[in-house]
């Protein structure tokens, strides 16, 4: 949780200083903000007794599987997702940090981006076919994490709208006149 605060704190300093990072910069942050990370970790929560000091280490240690999965989430969240966050207000994403830093076109860090979530999706499959000490339990569990991802942005930001219509509902139900609902 302390590294999404963080995360979330030079996220803010970019944009609030409109600094454009480039992609080296743009993407330890990004994966943690992409809040995966900290999805992986609650997830185990509630396992019981398979959940050991040992997994949650392993798990702090920034695994090949944990990192790999943050990639998809935070490429496929920045491709579909980069051009309405700009309209609104956002710090760049990994689309425009590439854009800047290579002189590309979108369709070119379409491309680029896809090729790393492919090479993503193979080092999350490895770690399946070659599990470490942690129990297969635990890594199927992330396992079942990661293709989330492919529903909620596979060809639209499907977070983003749904979270707003939440918020808004919120808002009207604090506005209308509880009278209103007694029978």
């Amino acid at each position: 949780m302390k590294n999404q605060v963080i995360a979330y704190f030079v996220e803010a300093e970019w944009f609030h200083n409109q600094h454009m990072p480039t992609l080296e910069e743009y993407m330890p942050i990004a994966l943690v903000t992409s809040a995966y990370p900290m999805l992986a970790n609650t997830s185990f929560v509630g396992m019981g007794d398979v959940a050991t000091e040992v997994a949650f280490e392993w798990l702090f240690s920034d695994p090949k599987m944990v990192k790999a999965s943050a990639i998809v989430y935070r490429l496929m969240d920045d491709i579909v997702s980069h051009k309405f966050e700009q309209k609104r207000g956002h710090v760049a994403s990994a689309v425009e940090c590439y854009m800047t830093q290579h002189g590309a076109t979108e369709e070119e860090a379409v491309r680029v981006f896809n090729k790393q979530i492919t090479n993503a999706w193979k080092a999350i499959n490895e770690e399946c076919l070659y599990p470490t000490t942690v129990p297969m339990p635990l890594l199927v569990r992330l396992l079942n994490l990661a293709p989330v991802i492919n529903v909620v942005y596979k060809t639209e930001d499907g977070y983003t709208p749904v979270i707003n219509l939440l918020f808004f509902y919120k808002r009207l139900s604090l506005c209308m006149d509880s009278s209103l609902f007694t029978f």
